[in-house]
């Protein structure tokens, strides 16, 4: 098993050129989008294989972000990275607060109900603009339960591997 501080987390995509000199566009998923060059080094993945980086720098441009990655000078070596996921380890984020949770640490806990009846396990999670959603799967039945600590969610145990919900199993 991977530790969890080892773990690839996505956190964006390279999805274009800029230029003639080798920046290319990305796309962020962290929140704020310009968060994605505090988190290094990255691994580009693709289907040729994984390269490891360090010192990538950007800016915002537009709706976009447009990044200089290291030994990346001509629009050619920056054509082959297009498509390339943008990957770091999990400890390369910093820790989230309290009462916060990254949603790769939630993913695979457990799903139990303040009753102890077992729903399954969160499979991912889903932005609805009003909260976050897990996906909760026990191999016949998918689940979706809003993630809102407090109302919904009881407690997260990460020791235990368990996610205590206060959620009718018949729903």
């Amino acid at each position: 098993m991977i530790a969890a501080g080892d773990r690839l987390i996505l956190v964006g995509r390279i999805v274009g050129l800029h230029g003639v000199a080798g920046e290319v566009k990305l796309e962020s998923y962290t929140e704020p989008r310009s968060q994605i060059f505090r988190y290094q080094p990255w691994l580009l993945s693709s289907a040729t294989g994984d390269r490891e980086i360090s010192g990538c720098r950007g800016r915002e441009q537009g709706k976009g972000m447009v990044a200089t990655l290291p030994d990346v000078v001509d629009r050619d070596r920056a054509a082959s990275l297009v498509g390339c996921e943008i990957k770091v380890r999990r400890s390369a984020l910093p820790e989230p607060r309290p009462d916060e949770y990254y949603w790769t640490d939630l993913e695979g806990l457990e799903v139990i109900t303040i009753d102890g009846v077992a729903l399954g396990r969160i499979s991912h999670l889903l932005a609805t603009g009003a909260n976050d959603v897990m996906v909760v799967r026990d191999g016949e039945r998918e689940r979706l339960l809003p993630f809102v600590l407090e109302d919904y969610v009881k407690t997260v145990d990460f020791e235990a591997g368990r996610v205590t919900v206060d959620w009718d199993p018949e729903f």
